[in-house]
């Protein structure tokens, strides 16, 4: 068994805390990601929350066998506590040492369960940067997840079979800026977008 590398309650705490900071006329609003507005990004949240949280405890079927490009992502009726309840579902999977073990799945691509981590960690560290970017709020990740995220993104930026970057050209930061930025930088997104 490998001990859990770090608890995902904290971010999952601080991305619930985010979407319950949206106000209902921001959700049409755009975001740093292209082509999806407040709504589609905390539909995202949602889906692949569950998506890790089964990744997690090694359930995998539809939810893990989804291709997030599969579809447009949207919130669904009750999202204000269905979103909550599936951060905190992804949280408690990965608090047994067995989730960090052995393979898994997402998004319909087998993984060893470290790296399934290190994913969820990027998708939440940089998708609530998204969040409050696109509704004005503050954003301080948990540092880490965040040095997760950040590592996770240095290695797909640094890959050569990846071409420059897992989600888009990098941005340039400069190496001395947080490391919140960098990574941001890392995921593709100019650290200073504003709606």
């Amino acid at each position: 068994m490998t001990d859990p590398a770090f608890d995902f309650g904290p971010q999952s705490t601080i991305v619930a805390r985010l979407a319950a900071g949206v106000r209902d006329e921001q959700l049409a609003d755009p975001t740093p990601c292209p082509d999806l507005a407040v709504r589609h990004l905390l539909g995202h949240l949602a889906g692949l929350s569950v998506a890790f949280r089964d990744a997690g405890r090694k359930q995998l079927g539809e939810t893990t066998d989804t291709s997030p490009g599969d579809h447009r992502p949207d919130i669904a009726p009750g999202w204000r506590d269905d979103l909550p309840a599936a951060l905190g579902g992804l949280a408690d999977a990965w608090r047994d040492p067995d989730a960090w073990t052995g393979m898994t799945r997402a998004g319909g691509v087998d993984l060893p369960a470290q790296v399934a981590a290190a994913v969820a960690a990027d998708e939440l560290v940089i998708h609530a940067w998204d969040l409050a970017r696109a509704t004005g709020q503050p954003y301080a990740p948990d540092p880490a997840a965040l040095e997760a995220a950040h590592t996770f993104l240095l290695a797909a930026a640094d890959d050569p079979g990846r071409g420059n970057g897992l989600f888009g050209p990098v941005v340039t930061v400069p190496d001395d800026a947080p490391l919140l930025a960098r990574a941001v930088g890392l995921s593709g997104r100019d650290p200073h977008w504003k709606p």
